[in-house]
């Protein structure tokens, strides 16, 4: 498996999106155009890559020089639980501290604020609603 960073005109983009439709917007009955954000062509893409699919993927927008959001983490349901998630965030954490990224924050689904626990996150504000589920703000210093 590799990891790499693409941009929206790579060729694995389709399949980065088809996997973040599949695990995180067909579940909640969202259409596949829900899956793209206005932003996508600003954002790093981190995927995975096994024998030529795409298996997981991480993004991360810029709102500031020293600060931006990680969105649209997705693994491939059969390789959850494995260490790739953690592996995609701590890859794109250090690609982040190499261009003076100091802060991330991001909108955890709160079954799954654990993960970002376990990796540094720390839950602040109050929960919300986003996509019809249960979030929490959460942030890390780098």
């Amino acid at each position: 498996m590799k990891l790499t960073f693409i941009d929206a005109s790579h060729p694995l983009y389709p399949q980065e999106l088809e996997l973040r439709y599949q695990v995180l917007r067909a579940p909640l009955g969202f259409d596949r155009s829900s899956v793209k954000f206005p932003f996508d062509a600003e954002s790093l893409h981190l995927v995975a890559v096994d024998d030529g699919r795409v298996v997981g993927c991480v993004l991360f927008h810029p709102e500031g020089p020293h600060t931006g959001r990680l969105f649209q983490m997705a693994v491939e349901p059969s390789r959850q639980k494995t260490g790739l998630g953690a592996q995609l965030v701590c890859t794109l954490e250090e690609a982040l501290v190499a261009r003076g990224i100091q802060e991330v924050t991001l909108h955890a689904r709160a079954h799954v604020a654990g993960f970002y626990e376990k990796l540094g996150y720390e839950v602040y504000g109050k929960p919300f609603v986003e996509v019809g589920i249960p979030h929490l703000h959460m942030r890390r210093r780098l």
